[in-house]
């Protein structure tokens, strides 16, 4: 009780300040939802680690919490201060009504059957891709697709099979980005997910494969 009464007056006006502030910038806030890039460079990593037959049996580290310790043994007054001058006050109140960020960034959902279908397609091709990547003859673009190098020459017959397989690999691949924002519920979220898997792509291919640098350049692994 004793601690109650001896907290600051001006602690005490800028607390209501700071719940006025907090209902008024509730009152007006626009939801936005935010293309979860976390979610997705995860999804992207699990399919192309399927398709590639990655193995990822590697230890991973473990995920750290963002709280190490709890405090104990505050007074009320320091608790009161310290919660309002760091700021937590608005934002623990603005989370409260609107959790936009925790909200928007869901996992993405990779595991619907059209998308499976992709997925085995993909996985199923990559035994006649492999040599081709092998070779480098076909590389990994830098927009998420593959195509003809032009660094080793090939005979009429292999073109001809290299050019059937990069359509079709590609085809998939543009079904696989599109099906991945519709079954999201977000269309317009394509793009940044063929970006995210373009990416994911490169870093996965193994050593002495060819890839495309942001220039356009084909460059060996």
């Amino acid at each position: 009780m004793n601690s109650i009464l001896s907290l600051n007056p001006y602690s005490i006006r800028q607390f209501f300040l700071g719940l006025i502030i907090s209902l008024s910038v509730i009152s007006c806030v626009t939801i936005n939802i935010y293309f979860p890039a976390a979610a997705a460079e995860e999804a992207a990593e699990k399919i192309v680690d399927e398709v590639l037959n990655i193995d990822t049996d590697e230890a991973k580290p473990e995920p750290q919490s963002f709280y190490q310790s709890k405090p104990n043994n505050f007074t009320l007054e320091k608790n009161f201060n310290n919660t309002f001058n760091n700021n937590t006050f608005i934002i623990s109140i603005i989370d409260l009504f609107i959790p936009v960020a925790h909200a928007a960034q869901a996992n993405i959902s990779i595991e619907t059957a059209k998308i499976r279908s992709i997925r085995n397609s993909m996985g199923k091709r990559q035994t006649k891709l492999r040599p081709f990547y092998q070779s480098g003859a076909i590389g990994f673009t830098n927009n998420g697709l593959i195509a003809v190098t032009g660094v080793k020459s090939l005979s009429a017959k292999q073109k001809s099979t290299a050019n059937k397989l990069i359509n079709a690999e590609n085809n998939d691949r543009n079904k696989l980005y599109k099906e991945i924002a519709n079954a999201n519920g977000h269309p317009e979220w394509q793009s940044d997910i063929q970006k995210t898997f373009s990416h994911t792509w490169i870093n996965k291919i193994s050593a002495g494969w060819m890839y495309q640098t942001s220039s356009g350049k084909w460059q060996k692994k």
